[in-house]
C-alpha cells in the first residue's frame, strides 16, 4: 500500500511538471496530504493496545546496588576482625605489630538481571563485582545467584527453585545485604552457610496473598526477608557456593515462616533445620587431625522471631546444632555442639522524604566455623549499636560502633581472645 503511494506521489509530481494548469501550491497539499497518511501508517495502534512483536529482553529488568565501607575510626584493637564479615576489618595475623589495612573498601557491588520470562519461569542472575577470593585482593567477579523458578499454576503459589540460591535456614541469612541494618550478619546464624547460597533444587509455597505481603514488607522500608515462601523444602550440596561438591552427600534443609497481621502489627515467628555431611577441600593446616575429613556431621535446627517497625521492632534468632570445631589442646577437628544467636532492637522514623533506623543488636556464638582455617573455634559476645539513614531511594548512610569481645582459636592461634572497638560507616547507593 505504502509503495502504490510514493509511485502515486511521483507520478503527481511528473505531472505537475507537465501540466501547465495546475497550480503549484495545489501540487504541494496533494504531497503532504499523502505523506502524513504513510506516517499515521507507520505508527503502531496504540487504542487497540497493538505495539509491536514482544522480545524476550522486553521482560527482563535491570536494578542494583553498591556498598563502600571505612573501619578505621577509633579502633582500639586491629586484632579483633571477623572474617567471615568484612575481610578490611582487623587482621588474623600472627605478628605481634601487625596493623590493620582498615582502609576504604568496596563491601558489595552487585547487579541483578531478573523477569518472568515464560508464564511458568522466573529468571534471577546476581553477579557481584566486588568479591574477595583471599585477604588483600579485592573486586573480583563472582557469581553470587543464578537460579530458575518453575511455577506449577497460575498464582505462582508452588515454585521449584533450581540453581544457586540462598539456602532457606535464618531470617536474617534470607534478608538481602541492602536492606539489612547491621552491616554484617550474627556468626551464630550465619557460620551455618557462607555467603548463605549453595546449589541445590528447592520447593517454595506460600499463598499468593502472603507473597504480596512479604513484597511490601520489603517495598515499605519494613527490613523483611523477601519471598522465600511460607514453606521451603530442598536438597543442596552442602558445599557452599562456587564451589565444586566435595563428597556425594546432599544435604536437606526445611523451614517454615509467616507472617501475620495483629492489629497494626505484623509479626513473623519461624523455625528452620538442616542436616548433612561436610567436606574439608583444603581447610586444615599440616598437622591438625581430622577423622574423616569428607564426611564430618554438620545439622542444625533454629527459631526466629520477627515484630516488624512499627515503628518499634525486634528481630531475634537462635540456633542449636553439631559440627566440626578446632581442638586447642588436642591439634585435633572434633565433632561438638554450638549454639548461638542474636537480638535486634530497631526503630522506623518516618521524617519527609526520609528514613532513620537507629538499632542496637547483642550477639553470641560458641561454636567452630567449618569453611575457615581448621575450622576456627569461636566464642563470640559483640554489642552493637548504630543508626541508618536515608535521606535518598538512591543512597543510604550506615554508621554503627561495635563493643567486641571475640575468642577464634586455630593452629596458627592457638590462644586468641580479642576485645576492643570501633566505629564502622557504610555509603549504600541503590540503582
Amino acid at each position: 500500500m505504502i509503495k502504490r503511494k510514493i509511485i502515486a506521489i511521483l507520478l503527481l509530481i511528473t505531472c505537475a511538471a507537465n501540466a501547465q494548469d495546475l497550480k503549484k501550491e495545489d501540487v504541494k497539499k496533494e504531497v503532504i496530504r499523502i505523506l502524513d497518511s504513510i506516517n499515521k501508517a507507520k505508527l503502531p495502534d496504540t487504542k487497540s493496545g497493538v505495539s509491536g512483536e514482544e522480545h524476550w529482553y522486553d521482560k527482563i529488568s535491570l536494578r542494583g546496588y553498591a556498598q563502600i565501607r571505612y573501619n578505621g575510626l577509633f579502633s582500639t584493637n586491629d586484632k579483633v576482625s571477623c572474617e567471615q564479615c568484612d575481610k578490611s576489618w582487623g587482621t588474623t595475623s600472627t605478628d605481634p605489630d601487625a596493623k590493620a589495612n582498615n582502609g576504604l573498601f568496596i563491601r558489595r557491588a552487585r547487579l541483578v538481571f531478573s523477569g518472568q520470562v515464560h508464564p511458568n519461569v522466573f529468571f534471577y542472575f546476581q553477579p557481584d563485582f566486588a568479591s574477595s577470593p583471599v585477604t588483600g585482593i579485592q573486586n573480583f567477579v563472582q557469581i553470587r545467584d543464578l537460579y530458575f523458578d518453575l511455577s506449577f499454576d497460575k498464582k505462582k503459589e508452588y515454585r521449584l527453585r533450581v540453581g544457586q540460591s540462598k539456602i532457606p535456614y535464618g531470617f536474617e541469612n534470607m534478608q538481602s545485604s541492602s536492606q539489612r541494618l547491621t552491616l554484617d550478619r550474627s556468626d551464630a546464624i550465619n557460620s551455618a552457610i557462607l555467603n548463605e547460597r549453595d546449589l541445590g533444587l528447592i520447593f517454595y509455597w506460600a499463598p499468593s496473598e502472603i507473597r504480596d505481603r512479604f513484597a511490601m514488607l520489603v517495598k515499605d522500608g519494613y527490613k523483611g526477608s523477601g519471598d522465600f515462601g511460607v514453606f521451603a523444602f530442598g536438597v543442596y550440596n552442602g558445599q557452599l557456593s562456587n564451589k565444586l561438591d566435595g563428597n556425594r552427600d546432599l544435604n536437606v534443609v526445611a523451614r517454615v515462616s509467616y507472617p501475620f497481621v495483629i492489629g497494626s502489627q505484623i509479626i513473623e515467628p519461624g523455625i528452620q533445620a538442616y542436616t548433612g555431611k561436610w567436606a574439608f577441600t583444603g581447610e586444615i593446616s599440616s598437622g591438625v587431625i581430622v577423622n574423616d575429613p569428607q564426611y564430618i556431621k554438620d545439622q542444625r535446627v533454629g527459631a526466629t522471631f520477627v515484630l516488624y517497625p512499627k515503628p518499634f521492632g525486634i528481630q531475634t534468632e537462635y540456633n542449636i546444632g553439631t559440627g566440626p570445631r578446632y581442638n586447642t589442646l588436642t591439634k585435633t577437628v572434633d565433632v561438638t555442639d554450638l549454639n548461638g544467636g542474636y537480638v535486634l532492637l530497631n526503630y522506623k522514623l518516618d521524617l519527609k522524604n526520609q528514613r532513620l533506623y537507629p538499632f542496637a543488636r547483642f550477639q553470641y556464638y560458641d561454636g567452630g566455623k567449618k569453611y575457615e582455617k581448621d575450622a576456627r573455634s569461636y566464642v563470640v559476645r559483640d554489642y552493637t549499636l548504630g543508626i541508618e539513614w536515608q535521606p535518598l531511594k538512591a543512597f543510604e548512610f550506615t554508621a554503627e560502633y561495635v563493643i567486641a569481645d571475640r575468642t577464634f582459636e586455630d593452629s596458627a592461634l592457638p590462644i586468641n581472645r580479642q576485645q576492643g572497638n570501633v566505629l564502622r560507616l557504610q555509603a549504600q547507593f541503590n540503582f
